[in-house]
């Protein structure tokens, strides 16, 4: 007599066919079924890792998005368990990560009724995702799970979320599971305008590319990276896309990331170019009022998907379709080109301004606490080009963003489009199951840190190898601080308390250690990455200098 299969028994081998490897979540009765066929025994089913909070679990299938261009997992229970997932899906569906949320819901029946944990789940959910869905008959879990994994993929990367009822997860279903089925695939933009947008190029007196988040899969990463090494073709990343210049041509194509605040090199190259090509660019990661304030740079998109048009974002050409393909058609297009003489000489002298923003015009002020930048810096002797970066926000993530160097796409990750507090430890936590073999780094601030550090707990559970360093500026919300300070006669609500945060470490059992002057960072640090198991570093930081951080803004173009 075969086996019986239930609703749990379907959605588990949609996991299966969708090659998904881990699955992130905490259980409860009204999915209490999924957990149970997860852990069935089934050699290929994915490896579920039960966190403290639902919140962490949705940051964790985020960043496993991110860095194995797979669809993300999470699974939560009905009521407050899927509320908790808000968070983590709008921060996917605005950042461009594939992400699939299976919520539970009370049964069909008492959908309607006053119940416990009774939620209009994917009312929520709609408005934050490419595709919410409830299962409402047994027999269509496959087709709506297939659906759902389909939505998350689609040219705008994203969000997407199931809601299965108590008594659809425990249903015998009878209908046969889908076969796994290839996703839609685009082919490359139109020839014509490619060979357009090869003239123009070669028209231009100083083309630069802007590249965005969309453009940092392996893929077109690699078509971008031909492109430089057969060009020389200068380089602005957004935050997201940090890393797509390789070490190699760093010299040549490398002009700085932009974001936030408009005063850096990478600005001041777009303000003074004629020719602004976005490639995978989305106006979330820095809106266009910003970087082309003046409204008069000529702008070709190159997108999988069509430009959101704003009074200071409207491309003269957009050509839509799958990036590295039409970047590969536009490396042939360009064969013979070279950058003017004088696009060389004015590149020469954004790069010499690109090295001196990194050097430290001022110390400490107290000798008591690190200088920002000496923190970027010993924090780079730490590294290869293979380590995993995972950065929280706060002002922490301003520094790093701007100064900390990044050879391989997806190897620095931060939170750009949504600047969602408490990310860096659960993204490090996915970076350490996926590569245990290396040494994975985590940079937040101390607030940033009690968002998410219980997960330490799980850190320890699964030991996974990595550092958390701690810039701590003694229990401030600091990046709203100087922000405030700037615009206020003082700022509010900003302070928050001090942690032991070397005591709270080893309370979960993971090693704490902290730097009481900075003479002694990298001995430190040094001594951290060469401890097993997740470690925490306390590092006291000057703040003083973050006013500078927004100073100095690019006000007019640089003809």
């Amino acid at each position: 007599m075969p086996k019986k299969m239930y609703g749990a028994d379907v959605v588990v081998d949609s996991l299966r066919k969708h090659h998904v490897g881990l699955v992130f979540g905490i259980p409860g009765a009204k999915i209490d079924r999924l957990f149970e066929s997860l852990e069935d025994g089934t050699a290929n089913n994915p490896k579920l890792i039960v966190t403290r909070h639902e919140q962490n679990a949705i940051f964790m299938a985020q960043a496993y998005a991110r860095l194995t261009g797979k669809t993300g997992v999470t699974i939560a229970t009905s009521g407050p368990g899927v509320g908790n997932l808000t968070t983590g899906l709008m921060t996917a569906s605005a950042e461009g990560d594939a992400v699939l949320a299976i919520g539970g819901q009370v049964q069909r029946k008492d959908l309607h009724r006053a119940t416990h944990q009774s939620a209009p789940s994917t009312m929520i959910m709609s408005p934050i995702t490419n595709y919410a869905a409830e299962i409402q008959d047994p027999e269509n879990i496959s087709e709506i799970m297939a659906n759902a994994f389909e939505a998350s993929q689609g040219p705008r990367h994203g969000g997407a979320f199931v809601s299965l009822p108590q008594d659809v997860d425990d249903a015998v279903v009878k209908q046969e599971p889908l076969p796994y089925y290839n996703g839609a695939q685009q082919g490359p933009a139109a020839q014509q305008a490619l060979c357009h947008l090869a003239t123009l190029i070669s028209q231009a007196k100083l083309p630069v590319l802007l590249v965005g988040f969309r453009g940092a899969d392996d893929r077109t990463a690699a078509a971008l990276r031909n492109l430089m090494k057969h060009y020389h073709l200068p380089v602005v990343e957004t935050y997201q896309a940090a890393g797509l210049v390789p070490r190699e041509l760093e010299h040549v194509s490398y002009f700085g990331r932009v974001g936030l605040f408009r005063n850096q090199v990478g600005d001041r190259l777009l303000s003074a170019s004629d020719l602004v090509v976005t490639v995978g660019y989305d106006p979330i990661e820095y809106e266009p009022r910003n970087w082309n304030k003046e409204g008069h740079l000529r702008i070709i998109d190159l997108d999988t998907t069509a430009a959101q048009i704003d009074n200071n974002f409207q491309p003269e050409m957009q050509l839509v379709g799958d990036l590295a393909e039409s970047l590969d058609n536009l490396d042939k297009l360009l064969s013979g080109y070279q950058l003017p003489n004088d696009a060389t000489k004015r590149l020469a002298k954004f790069r010499q301004e690109l090295i001196q923003e990194d050097k430290i015009d001022k110390p400490s002020a107290n000798g008591k606490t690190s200088h920002p930048l000496a923190v970027v810096e010993a924090l780079q002797k730490q590294v290869n080009d293979d380590t995993i970066v995972t950065v929280d926000v706060g002002s922490h993530y301003i520094w790093m963003a701007r100064h900390f160097r990044c050879y391989k796409p997806r190897h620095l990750l931060m939170s750009n489009g949504m600047q969602t507090l408490g990310v860096a430890l659960p993204w490090a936590m996915v970076a350490s199951l996926l590569h245990p073999e290396r040494k994975i780094l985590a940079v937040c601030g101390d607030g940033g840190f009690l968002y998410s550090g219980a997960e330490l707990a799980t850190a320890v559970a699964h030991h996974l190898n990595l550092v958390m360093v701690i810039w701590n500026d003694g229990g401030h919300y600091d990046m709203v601080r100087f922000q405030e300070e700037l615009k206020y006669d003082k700022p509010a609500g900003i302070k928050f308390g001090e942690v032991n945060i070397v005591k709270y470490a080893k309370s979960f059992g993971a090693t704490g250690l902290r730097v009481d002057q900075p003479a002694d960072l990298s001995k430190v640090l040094k001594k951290a990455f060469a401890t097993d198991g997740p470690v925490v570093v306390d590092v006291p930081v000057d703040y003083s200098h973050n006013k500078e951080l927004a100073a100095s803004l690019v006000d007019s173009a640089l003809g």
